[in-house]
């Protein structure tokens, strides 16, 4: 069996657009995108969802919490779930928040960050090193309730696809553009209407059988 990892954000947990401010709603199990996926891909693999609210690339967030750093749960996270053959990593969202002062290509590099700590030969894996599959978060929508948190994120975000391309090559990993496939939600913004998420599991299960079949 091989066991692939998905390693993200809100998106990746299952969030539906915020139409009122508070905690998120989540879609359930069976229509979430990891779930399209593992169904897609079938008995042979196993897909683990690996995603938090809130979590960046590789930096400190000093208001949500110090933990939202995607960096400092990368390796309890590997190692929980070794052997693995492949890591899936689609941050970089949150890091558009105006409180981050982040460009585009700063984000990118935060994101590739985490393919060189796997690809670290000083850190073994039990199993092996994972492949990496670097992946483009879509460009964000209409903000709306949103607005403040994001404010001159948009056009950073329109630059994601060119600078995670980039830095996937750079960095060794496999690349896909989500902004090819999936579309933001107006409701929100930042996350993706239910129609968003079959069409992105699959376009994940094709991309992962490129890489390990």
């Amino acid at each position: 069996m091989k066991n692939i990892l998905c390693y993200g954000d809100s998106n990746t947990w299952g969030a539906q657009p915020v139409l009122k401010l508070g905690s998120p709603n989540r879609y359930p199990l069976a229509v979430r995108w990891t779930t399209v996926m593992q169904n897609q891909l079938g008995n042979d693999y196993h897909v683990i969802a690996e995603g938090l609210n809130g979590r960046t690339s590789a930096f400190d967030d000093e208001i949500e919490g110090e933990h939202k750093n995607g960096k400092r749960y990368l390796f309890p996270c590997l190692e929980s779930h070794m052997p693995l053959d492949l890591v899936i990593i689609m941050l970089g969202t949150n890091d558009l928040k105006s409180r981050f002062s982040l460009t585009a290509w700063d984000i990118s590099c935060g994101a590739a960050s985490l393919v060189s700590m796997i690809n670290n030969p000083s850190k073994p894996f039990y199993g092996g090193t994972p492949k990496t599959l670097l992946v483009a978060p879509a460009p964000l929508g209409e903000l709306n309730l949103l607005a403040d948190h994001y404010a001159g994120g948009t056009e950073k975000s329109l630059q994601f696809a060119d600078c995670f391309e980039k830095a996937a090559n750079n960095s060794g990993s496999s690349f896909l553009d989500a902004g090819k496939i999936v579309t933001s939600s107006d409701g929100d913004g930042v996350h993706y209407d239910e129609d968003q998420l079959h069409p992105l599991g699959v376009a994940m299960t094709e991309k992962v059988r490129e890489i390990l079949d």
